[in-house]
This record gives C-alpha cells, sequence and structure tokens, in this order.
C-alpha cells in the first residue's frame, strides 16, 4: 500500500538522486569537453536521471522531484494543496542531503575550493558563466520550466495512449533545456534544485535564489493554466 510516508521518502530520494548526479556531473566528471563530459554530458546527466527517477518512484510519488511541478500540478486541479506541500517539503530536504553529499565528495579532494556558486548553483550576471543578465535568467527559467510543465502535463494526461514513455518524454525534454539553457543560468526550472547547492555555496548563490523559486513556479503555474484552457479540461482530483 502508498502511503503518505512512502511518498515523502520516495520524494526525498528521488531530488537527492536528482541534485546528487545532475551537479555531480559538473563537479565531478567535468564542463569541459576536452577533459571532462562537457555541457552536453551534464544535460543528459539532468535529464537521465529524472527517466531513472520516473521509472524508479513513479508509481510511488508521481516522480515530481521538483516544487514547481507539484505547485503546478495543484492549478491544473490534479493534485489537493495539503500534499502538494508535503511533495514541496520532501523535495527540498533531498535536494539538501544530496548537496550535501556531493560537498561532502567534492571537499575531500585535493586543492578542492568552494567558489561563488559552487556545486553547479544556479546564477547570472558578472562572473557567472556567459554574464546573461537578470532579465534573460528569468525569462529563460519561466520559460524553459513553463515548456517543460507543458511536456509533463501533455505526458502524463489520461488521455495519452503512450503514458508508458511518460518517463522518457520528460527526460529527454529537460535534456534539451539544459543544452539550451545551461550557459544563461545553469538550468534550474526546480527551485529544490538551486535551493540544495546554494545552501552549501552561499554568497551570490544564495543572494539570487530568489529568481530560482520565482521564475519556474510562475512558468509552472502558466502552463498548468495554459494546458487547461486551451488544451484539455481539468482532470479533478477526488
Amino acid at each position: 500500500m502508498i502511503t503518505k510516508t512512502s511518498k515523502f521518502i520516495a520524494e526525498m530520494f528521488g531530488t537527492m538522486v536528482l541534485i546528487l548526479m545532475g551537479c555531480g556531473s559538473a563537479i565531478i566528471a567535468g564542463a569541459d569537453g576536452t577533459t571532462g563530459v562537457g555541457l552536453l554530458g551534464i544535460s543528459f546527466a539532468f535529464g537521465l536521471s529524472v527517466v531513472a527517477m520516473a521509472y524508479a518512484i513513479g508509481h510511488i510519488s508521481g516522480c515530481h522531484i521538483n516544487p514547481a511541478i507539484s505547485i503546478a500540478m495543484v492549478a491544473a486541479g490534479r493534485m489537493k494543496m495539503d500534499e502538494a506541500v508535503r511533495y514541496v517539503i520532501a523535495q527540498i530536504i533531498g535536494a539538501i542531503i544530496g548537496a550535501g553529499i556531493l560537498y561532502v565528495i567534492f571537499m575531500n579532494h585535493p586543492g578542492a575550493e568552494m567558489k561563488p556558486w559552487a556545486l553547479g548553483s544556479n546564477g547570472w550576471g558578472t562572473g557567472y558563466l556567459d554574464e546573461y543578465n537578470t532579465t534573460a535568467a528569468f525569462v529563460a527559467e519561466f520559460v524553459f520550466t513553463f515548456i517543460f510543465l507543458m511536456v509533463i502535463l501533455g505526458a502524463t494526461s489520461t488521455k495519452n495512449i503512450n503514458g508508458g514513455f511518460a518517463g522518457l518524454a520528460i527526460g529527454f525534454s529537460l535534456v534539451l533545456i539544459h543544452i539550451v539553457g545551461i550557459k544563461i543560468t545553469g538550468v534550474s526550472v526546480n527551485p529544490a534544485r538551486s535551493i540544495g547547492p546554494a545552501i552549501f555555496a552561499g554568497g551570490e548563490a544564495l543572494s539570487q535564489l530568489w529568481l530560482f523559486a520565482v521564475a519556474p513556479i510562475l512558468g509552472g503555474v502558466a502552463a498548468a493554466l495554459t494546458y487547461n484552457v486551451l488544451i484539455e479540461r481539468p482532470e479533478q482530483i477526488k
């Protein structure tokens, strides 16, 4: 029997894996395409983490592992608010655990140094990757989350005859978003993904955290409302 506790643990575990493998690919496997996996490899690490967790815990919790998804599901009428709150708490805890594990591993490497935006933290502006400004960062996070949620809502619809492949569609859409967006913000589209590393990195990563909470949530809710109004009538939860 699937209980509230099992859903909580599933979401916590899934988010932990996403942070550990996704952000870990950047700081351990390397963003340099010559000696490491490069940006394409990092993109696939995030996407494949979602695919793996979708089939591992999807039947337990739905594998949201992202507060923007849980909140969007409330807006779409597919989830109750009290359950979404539990999911969000589990996701944030999981993200902190994942970032904590990554911190311990990273700090035990010779010459390890916690620089600004360490542990794969999201950010923007002077000193961060290609130095896009706040406007570009906000628009990117809003639009990319909107696209991500449109894929999720369609792939998980009960009217979708290809629902068994939802995990693949969702995971590969995240790969696509990362390929385009990494140099803008590092790609969040997930407040928990940003919170975990920022807590350990501090500094700029922590001060810029607001954007990676606000923009993805607004983008997710906008997608839910758009999907319900223009594409498919809401499926009312019992």
